[in-house]
């Protein structure tokens, strides 16, 4: 499963810091244990330290019941994070996103011509995502003619810049690719990318004109239609902003690629 080695270390570090908060909280606690008795519908706390039965707690000094029964769940809690932590640091040993495919990788070149690998590699998904072809979205007569560093025509200085740092930076894209989406209809997505840590196509929108309106609008009403369709941002949609005040930059594009390369 790609992507789950690093949701193993952000596991990983949560459950690290669940076991060292309780273990500060532990050295507040008083001794003992928390004891409840219920007879004929009255509840009793009761303190034990040594013996059994305990000291009646009295309803005025319930903050000793509080930090009892605290003391216990956040023992039971700690018990438990620290069991889950061997299991993931175990599994964090030696396992790697890509073992499978490492797998075949690893084979005499020869051997590998012989074998059908059981899945893709990324290699030869790539290949085929980049060798697929598609009809792009049509310019208007008299448009500006703004050209990337590839050769390529886009619509906005701001899309150059986007296509210009993908081009440079080896990112493979694919500009205004048609995507249908059930009860919105055909987008052209700004740029079309393979993620391969997913895997799987990912989607940038650039939305240049958040200050106008209408524009606003029906930017608004396209992301919706991505989410009715199961492409989220963040997840396989990647969305950036213009106004006339805030534009955007290379740190922006850094930033949002960072959880998909």
């Amino acid at each position: 499963m790609y992507g789950l080695k690093k949701m193993l270390i952000q596991e990983k570090k949560h459950l690290e810091d669940v076991i060292n908060k309780a273990k500060v909280e532990a050295e507040t606690f008083p001794e003992g244990y928390l004891r409840i008795s219920a007879n004929q519908g009255r509840i009793r706390f009761y303190h034990c330290t040594n013996d059994r039965y305990g000291m009646y707690i009295h309803k005025d000094n319930l903050q000793l019941a509080r930090q009892l029964a605290q003391k216990a769940y956040q023992k039971t809690v700690m018990q438990k994070a620290e069991s889950r932590l061997k299991q993931i640091s175990k599994i964090l040993r030696d396992y790697a996103d890509d073992e499978i495919e490492q797998m075949y990788l690893s084979l005499h070149a020869e051997r590998q011509v012989l074998i059908t690998p059981v899945e893709p590699t990324m290699k030869q998904l790539l290949d085929c995502w980049t060798n697929e072809t598609y009809k792009g979205k049509e310019f208007q007569e008299g448009a500006m003619v703004i050209l990337s560093e590839k050769g390529e025509r886009v619509r906005s200085k701001s899309e150059k810049i986007l296509a210009d740092y993908f081009f440079r930076n080896n990112i493979p894209y694919k500009y205004e690719k048609p995507l249908l989406l059930q009860g919105y209809g055909t987008v052209y997505s700004d740029f079309t990318l393979f993620s391969p840590k997913l895997r799987k196509e990912i989607y940038w929108e650039h939305e240049g004109r958040m200050d106008d309106p209408v524009y606003a609008r029906s930017a608004v009403k396209k992301i919706y239609g991505y989410e009715q369709n199961g492409i989220f941002e963040g997840e396989r949609l990647i969305l950036t902003y213009e106004t006339e005040e805030t534009v955007i930059n290379t740190r922006d594009i850094e930033r949002k690629l960072d959880r998909f390369y």
